[in-house]
């Protein structure tokens, strides 16, 4: 079994702040799949089985979503390394992506919260660039919604992660795939 998770804060309000580029992403690879969700009380989530491959929107807040992750982890028995988690990094240039297979969390809180619930660092990660604007603060800026242009730019970039999870999904060398994408 593979999971892949999409990281984002559950409610209208969020729903499009940069922290829920890893929601807004993994809808549009279900839409290009023409995957419906179901909401799930038993894993605090929205939830799609295809094959072998979950995918999981955690409805915990960011800063909880480890326990949703955790909870389907147990459930399906997948191995960290069997799992993608997709979220945002203001770190990185708007649109830049990188993929890593371990790491910190560096200050980003629902990493912190999945390290803590899987209790390891090693799992894999697609990270998608929002950008840091300097005159706000970090909180504001992350919770902070994309402009009409920005949509549009990650709407044509929806492509390239949509290769990224198919490969994923298909392929169980993840250094490969970082090889071919970083």
């Amino acid at each position: 079994m593979k999971l892949i998770v999409g990281l984002g804060n559950p409610g209208k309000k969020y729903s499009d702040s940069k922290h829920n580029i890893g929601f807004m992403v993994l809808d549009g690879y279900a839409d290009t799949k023409k995957i419906k969700y179901k909401k799930s009380i038993k894993f605090t989530s929205e939830i799609a089985l295809v094959g072998d491959v979950v995918l999981l929107k955690p409805k915990t807040f960011m800063n909880n979503s480890g326990l949703a992750v955790r909870k389907t982890c147990d459930y399906y028995k997948i191995e960290p390394q069997d799992i993608l988690i997709i979220y945002d990094d203001l770190n990185l240039p708007f649109t830049k992506l990188r993929l890593r297979s371990t790491g910190s969390a560096g200050g980003h809180n629902g990493i912190k919260s999945l390290i803590a619930h899987l209790n390891t660092e090693n799992f894999n990660r697609l990270r998608v660039g929002i950008g840091r604007d300097s005159n706000k603060e970090m909180r504001d800026d992350v919770l902070s919604d994309f402009s009409k242009s920005e949509l549009k730019i990650l709407s044509d970039l929806q492509i390239e992660i949509s290769n990224i999870i198919d490969d994923f999904i298909e392929n169980h060398d993840f250094e490969k795939i970082m090889n071919k994408y970083n």
